[in-house]
Parts: structure tokens; sequence; C-alpha cells
């Protein structure tokens, strides 16, 4: 009786752990669907549910599409600079941009990409330099933060000597989305 109570409680434990994800999954959807439709689009003779998220889907990919041409880059550029240039807003967008990696150089949050010997295993970290300064003694230090994998907003913040960092091809935005990506999103040459 006693193995007949444990199989059956391993099996209910591993059967809710099967299915928290998919759970998850679902109510994420059904919640971002009915943000999305709301009661207007619900009320169309069309709707099915999904179709918010499809709709929202068709509509950021024509907008990558249309950013990622000739003159639709060329539309973005104004639209970027015009929104730099707002009294409020723009501060706000620039500040966005810089935390998701779009903003770099000496007045960006993340300045550039490195790699940094990893304290825990014979290896590197990517790091994102945010600032540069020297010691008592004159050494070149940098303050690198090493973002956490998948989620980038968690990690912490090392002082390097500059001598220790090895430089990498790679834009912020890159950087960022490998993090995000686990590696999967790597730079492409």
């Amino acid at each position: 009786m006693k193995a007949l109570s444990k199989h059956i409680s391993r099996c209910i434990v591993a059967g809710i752990v099967a299915l928290l994800p998919i759970a998850g999954a679902l109510l994420t959807i059904y919640y971002i669907e009915t943000q999305i439709a709301g009661p207007w689009l619900k009320e169309q003779g069309f709707y099915f549910f999904g179709c918010g998220i499809l709709i929202a889907s068709i509509i950021i990919y024509l907008i990558g599409l249309a950013i990622s041409t000739f003159v639709g880059k060329f539309i973005w550029t104004r639209f970027d600079a015009m929104l730099n240039g707002l009294p409020l807003v723009g501060k706000l967008y620039q500040t966005l941009k810089q935390i998701l990696g779009y903003g770099e150089g000496p007045d960006a949050v993340f300045q550039r990409v490195v790699l940094v010997a990893s304290r825990d295993v014979r290896g590197r970290e990517l790091g994102l330099v945010t600032a540069e300064a020297r010691d008592i003694s004159g050494n070149e230090l940098v303050t690198v933060f090493l973002p956490g994998s998948p989620n980038p907003t968690t990690g912490r913040i090392v002082m390097v000597a500059a001598s220790d960092l090895q430089s990498v091809d790679m834009t912020v935005n890159d950087a960022l989305m490998s993090l995000v990506s686990v590696g999967a999103l790597a730079q492409e040459d």
C-alpha cells in the first residue's frame, strides 16, 4: 500500500510540474488576447479567439518590414529624431532606448560590449561597459555590468582593470538579444 501511495504522489507531482508551464502559457495568451481584442474587436463579425494577437503580430511584422527598407529607415530616423526632441517624452524615450541597448557611445548607459574573465568557470562573461576611471595609482579601471541570462535586468557590477577586458565586435543591442535568447540569437556576420 505504501508503494502505491508513493507511486500516486510521484505521478501527481510529475503531472503538476508538466502542466504548470502549459497552463501559464495558456493563461498568458488568454490575458494578452483579452487586452488586445477588448470590447471593440470582439463585436466585429470576423472575430475569433486569437484574432487580436494575430492582428498585432501582423502590424508588428509590417512595421519591421517597412523600417528595414531604405525609405523606411529614412522615415524612422526622422521619427526617432522627432521623439528625441520632445521636451519630456524625449528624455524618457532616450532612457528606454539606452536601457534596451539601442543607445551606444560615451553618453549612453552602456558604452560597449566586452568579455570579462568568469569567476565561476574557466571562460568569459559578456559584459557591458558603463564607466571608465582611474584608481589612486593611475591604473585604468572599467565599470562593467555583467547581465544575467535570460533576464539581463539582473546581474552584477564589477570594477575591472582595462587590460583584463577583451573587446567584442558586437552592438549592445545584439548582446542583449543574445542574452535574452540564451545565446540562440548570435550576431550575424
